[in-house]
């Protein structure tokens, strides 16, 4: 029985990656998804009355089983330890240029809040955020980071980008992740996390959304040569900059609804941006075999 999983997953990984994310990832999300944080259908199980917290309970474990779990299972069945160390080796790799580090702290943030200045609405509407604010911005990046971040990188894009972008390209491959990465989230848009209003286009905007952000990730990851940990400050900074600066700047948009549309507008200028100047390269020169090191451009170029 184990042989034939083991050669199942081995003929065909990256299905058997997203089928056990999202399968581990909503098989855990069920309680919080039933309770009164989410559809109401079973009151007897509870969470704590503070949302945060009860959505902390409710997704984290989820989160955490799911896209990083599915990734060490597939990959330690199919690959074994050779290909554990490949999936550690990019989940470790810290050692990028500098102005990388710059661009995703401070570069990715001002692109989030200037965005919405396409929207009318915005105009004469934003304010400076307090200093109370401004520095509790890394407390949150941290958080963000430990309780999404390395949650859902070290599957997304350690697991399944190289792998996607093998086969179907840097183009097509990050599309269908995208789509993939997006559509994970869909049970917790009949919960608190998805924001009060219950309606059927708020999904598809967010999903939609994913594709050219993780477009934007994947030129990242292709250029600092595969390096998962600032994909993850990448992903925290995005995270971070629309849960706590964004309702300061911006107080008289709807959070919900707007940041959805924010991001639209934001992530799918830059990818426009980068898929013409790489000419749909996204950065990666040289196709690279999934369990292979990483054959892009060197981390210190911008």
């Amino acid at each position: 029985m184990m042989e034939t999983l083991r050669t199942l997953v081995r003929r065909h990984p990256v299905v058997s990656f997203f089928s056990l994310a999202f399968g581990v990832s909503w098989l855990f999300w069920m309680p919080y998804l039933l309770s009164n944080h989410g559809l109401g259908l079973e009151p007897e199980i509870r969470f704590p009355d503070d949302p945060g917290i009860a959505q902390l309970l409710g997704v984290l474990p989820g989160a955490y089983l799911g896209p990083l779990g599915a990734a060490f299972t597939v990959t330690a069945l199919s690959e074994g330890r050779a290909g554990l160390r490949r999936w550690v080796h990019r989940l470790t790799h810290w050692r990028v240029g500098w102005r990388w580090f710059f661009a995703v702290l401070l570069i990715v943030p001002a692109a989030i809040l200037l965005a919405p200045l396409a929207l009318p609405k915005t105009w004469g509407t934003m304010t400076m955020p307090g200093l109370l604010i401004l520095l509790a911005y890394v407390p949150m990046l941290i958080m963000q980071i430990i309780t999404t971040a390395a949650a859902e990188e070290p599957g997304w894009r350690d697991f399944a980008l190289p792998r996607l972008q093998e086969r179907f390209g840097p183009l097509f491959g990050t599309t269908i992740l995208g789509l993939l990465w997006g559509a994970w989230h869909l049970p917790l848009f009949l919960t608190e996390w998805g924001g009060p209003d219950k309606t059927w286009w708020l999904p598809v905007v967010f999903i939609a959304g994913c594709v050219p952000l993780s477009l934007v990730m994947t030129w990242v990851f292709n250029r600092t040569g595969q390096s998962v940990p600032l994909i993850m400050l990448l992903h925290a900074g995005i995270n971070s900059t629309y849960s706590l600066l964004w309702p300061e700047v911006f107080p008289t948009l709807d959070f919900t609804v707007d940041t959805l549309w924010g991001q639209l507008i934001a992530s799918t200028a830059a990818a426009l941006v980068l898929i013409i100047a790489t000419r749909g390269r996204l950065g990666l020169r040289t196709p690279s075999h999934p369990t292979e090191p990483a054959r892009a451009t060197p981390a210190h170029a911008a």
